[in-house]
């Protein structure tokens, strides 16, 4: 059972791991991966080029990046990820999923096993159950190493940040901003608009940390200045509700998400309810 939006990998300099790109073709999902004219031969020498997109130049030229850098250093994922947005709208889909390249797995948490999945059938299940509700802006997986399977934890959580794997409602309001951490600052706009994120734990992603991995913005950022820049420009956005802190080691943004809890899901009146337990055809097996 594959999904029934449009997927995207957002990729740079890294034909060579293409982590989230094996994921997919090892589940049969398909997807498309957005990269830049500059390395697109490096690409197609590994890639199916029918799966390639070129990111036109223009979004690069137009891109807001909330700072006064210019141009002389990398602009982040942001702008090829409002051209996957466009692109999914031109298709006439109502929502889109869009990824970053270091995900090296897609897994279903269920009584306290993290099993990897082999099936599209995780990602379809987070589609119907935000398809659901009339006002699910934004959802997607929650990280592996965050949810831990010795804990009791609850399917989904609402109205928190939506990072590196989002299934994104395409008609809602909004394009992708910032040279840095555009998740937390697309979330967080979505959520003060009284709009809903779902953050899944049924449902988790394998996210290779960034600065372990060349390519992307290991060595666009944070091989270089490491990571305050990238936390002090989420507090200068939302300074209401963020702050930057120093936790293990390293700077980090620390946002309040506490004010948004009163945003509620509204379902729609069409909404098919589930009847019992639906599986999607997943089956726990041994490798």
């Amino acid at each position: 059972m594959n999904p029934k939006y449009p997927i995207y990998i957002v990729s740079k300099g890294r034909w060579n791991s293409r982590l989230t790109v094996r994921a997919l073709e090892s589940m049969n999902v398909p997807y498309k991966i957005v990269v830049e004219e500059s390395e697109y031969v490096a690409y197609a020498k590994v890639v199916d080029n029918s799966k390639i997109l070129i990111l036109p130049k223009v979004y690069l030229d137009n891109y807001d990046t909330c700072d006064c850098l210019g141009d002389d250093k990398s602009k982040g994922p942001g702008a090829a990820r409002n051209f996957c947005w466009d692109h999914a709208l031109s298709t006439g889909t109502s929502r889109h999923w869009v990824m970053d390249d270091n995900l090296d797995a897609f897994h279903r948490l269920n009584r306290n096993v993290k099993a990897e999945s082999d099936t599209g059938s995780v990602f379809k299940a987070q589609e119907d159950f935000a398809d659901r509700y009339e006002n699910v802006a934004i959802s997607g997986p929650n990280y592996y190493s965050f949810v831990k399977s010795t804990s009791k934890v609850p399917p989904f959580t609402l109205n928190t940040r939506i990072y590196s794997c989002l299934l994104i409602k395409n008609d809602i309001p909004y394009r992708w901003r910032g040279r840095y951490n555009e998740d937390t600052d697309l979330s967080l706009r979505v959520l003060k608009d009284g709009l809903v994120t779902v953050q899944f734990n049924a449902f988790l992603q394998g996210k290779v940390t960034t600065q372990k991995m060349s390519g992307g913005n290991s060595e666009a950022f944070y091989d270089v200045e490491g990571t305050l820049p990238k936390s002090q420009m989420i507090a200068d956005l939302h300074p209401d509700v963020a702050k930057v802190v120093w936790r293990f080691n390293r700077w980090h943004h620390h946002v309040d998400y506490s004010r948004f809890k009163d945003n509620k899901l509204v379902k729609r009146q069409s909404a098919v309810v589930p009847v019992g337990i639906n599986n999607y055809g997943m089956m726990l097996r041994s490798k």
